[in-house]
């Protein structure tokens, strides 16, 4: 595919918005803050969002000024309106809240991605504070699996209970994230789906969704034993779904099955994940991430002034080129 470059219109109108658009012709339409690496759980295939992890140093994360400073900017300038954040664990940020309601006014969607330990507790507050809705990690329904799969004990029954309690506050759809491990949790396929309609009855509506997620091989070389054989899984979600359809954010097929609403994540060695890509990740130290994949292109942001943002990212666009570009 040849590449193609972006320019802006002569006729453009003066108070429409700068684009951020990279030379793939790609442009970014959300920003994904990875807020802390602290976590209470220690899952076998964690990635910790790509970053980095010097367990010897005394970690300093972003701070909540300058992730409201980025956000405002990347909305007011790039009319990037989307704001996810993740960790770590996000919610063991105690400032999560004010945050959030400091973006809340010109973000249009702002979510968060969290194990859900701690949901039960601040579900309510930052809903109030202005959260739309969340992703939570659910790999078992199983006890003795979740606990080894997370390596932790006892916390499947808040996360449970996290789960209900977002619905109830109203942070929907909420997306539970289950990354198949072959041995652990393959068989689970039914059970999960079983409990996906059940949250959906118990709420009245098609609150959660499904996403079975692939495991990522450049992180968890060590995690590859338990690699699912997703060509199985997904020839048995098509023949159990009543339709299918497919996103066109990395080209993900959507299995509706009696009806839940299951959503398929293949990040490996997907070149259509890469090519439409739109999403720029803000490290836990304030550093701008042209790739998930890459450590070695990060754009530091050292200032809460709107112009030093405004440049730096502008400059990350040059360094944003697909890691999987066999297609380009």
């Amino acid at each position: 595919m040849t590449k193609e470059y972006y320019t802006l219109d002569a006729t453009m109108k003066k108070n429409e918005k700068e684009r951020l658009i990279d030379d793939y012709n790609r442009e970014i339409s959300s920003l994904r803050f990875s807020i802390t690496t602290r976590c209470n759980m220690n899952c076998i295939y964690c990635h910790a969002e790509g970053e980095k992890i010097d367990s010897t140093q005394q970690k300093v994360f972003i701070s909540a000024e300058l992730v409201i400073a980025i956000a405002r900017v990347a909305s007011v300038h790039f009319n990037i309106n989307r704001i996810k954040f993740s960790g770590g664990e996000p919610l063991l940020r105690d400032d999560l809240a004010d945050i959030v309601h400091g973006i809340k006014e010109f973000e249009g969607d702002i979510s968060v991605t969290t194990n859900g330990t701690l949901l039960s507790l601040y579900a309510a507050d930052l809903a109030d504070a202005g959260l739309n809705r969340v992703n939570v990690s659910l790999d078992s329904i199983n006890e003795e699996r979740y606990d080894f799969i997370t390596a932790s004990t006892g916390y499947l029954p808040k996360v449970i209970d996290g789960i209900y309690t977002a619905i109830d506050a109203g942070l929907t759809p909420l997306k539970l994230n289950t990354v198949l491990l072959k041995g652990l949790n393959e068989d689970e396929l039914t059970d999960l789906i079983d409990f996906v309609r059940a949250c959906n009855k118990r709420s009245g509506r098609d609150a959660v969704i499904l996403q079975l997620i692939e495991l990522i091989p450049s992180f968890t070389q060590s995690a590859q034993t338990y690699k699912a054989d997703f060509q199985r899984v997904e020839a048995e979600l098509a023949a159990r779904a009543s339709a299918i359809k497919t996103r066109r954010l990395q080209h993900r097929k959507k299995y509706f099955v009696d009806d839940v609403e299951v959503e398929v994540v293949h990040p490996i060695d997907n070149t259509e994940f890469c090519a439409n890509c739109s999403r720029l990740r803000i490290t836990s130290e304030g550093q701008i991430k042209p790739c998930l994949l890459r450590h070695d292109n990060l754009v530091p942001i050292e200032s809460e002034d709107e112009e030093h943002i405004l440049t730096r990212l502008k400059l990350a666009m040059q360094y944003r080129e697909p890691f999987f570009q066999s297609s380009f």
